[in-house]
């Protein structure tokens, strides 16, 4: 059960935020996840990287499951997530840094790079409201 007001909050903001908020508050996640778990490997305490990048792992997991594969831009970014899940299983079982930061670098990159097509659809969805929705990559 759900008991501080943060919880309720952020259990509420996902259950209705729009689907490209989604993927932008995933890719949070797995930002943050990741940090956390470079502090693991810089003060070498190995369960906290562990559980991080297994928590970024799971993250990646979820957006490759949710790619919708009639469109060729989730065929590739589902070889980018799997590259950078690969990334972030070296990182852990090797305890390389630089793995994490490659890995990392994906990450803000395509959430960048999100936030960007959402604000364009959303600009575009305002003007062409009585046409209809577009469908998303994550579906």
């Amino acid at each position: 059960m759900i008991t501080s007001p943060y919880d309720k909050y952020r259990q509420s903001s996902v259950k209705t935020a729009a689907p490209e908020h989604l993927v932008v508050m995933l890719y949070d996640g797995a930002i943050r996840f990741i940090r956390t778990a470079m502090q693991g490997l810089e003060s070498s305490d190995v369960t906290k990287s562990n559980l991080h990048f297994g928590k970024a792992q799971t993250i990646i997991s979820e957006l490759m499951s949710t790619l919708d594969q009639s469109y060729d831009v989730s065929k590739n970014l589902y070889v980018l997530y799997e590259y950078t899940n690969f990334l972030l299983i070296e990182a852990n079982i090797k305890k390389d840094k630089a793995k994490a930061e490659e890995a990392l670098g994906y990450l803000v990159e395509l959430r960048e790079t999100w936030v960007e097509a959402s604000k364009i659809a959303g600009s575009q969805a305002q003007k062409t409201a009585s046409i209809g929705s577009g469908e998303a990559i994550h579906g």
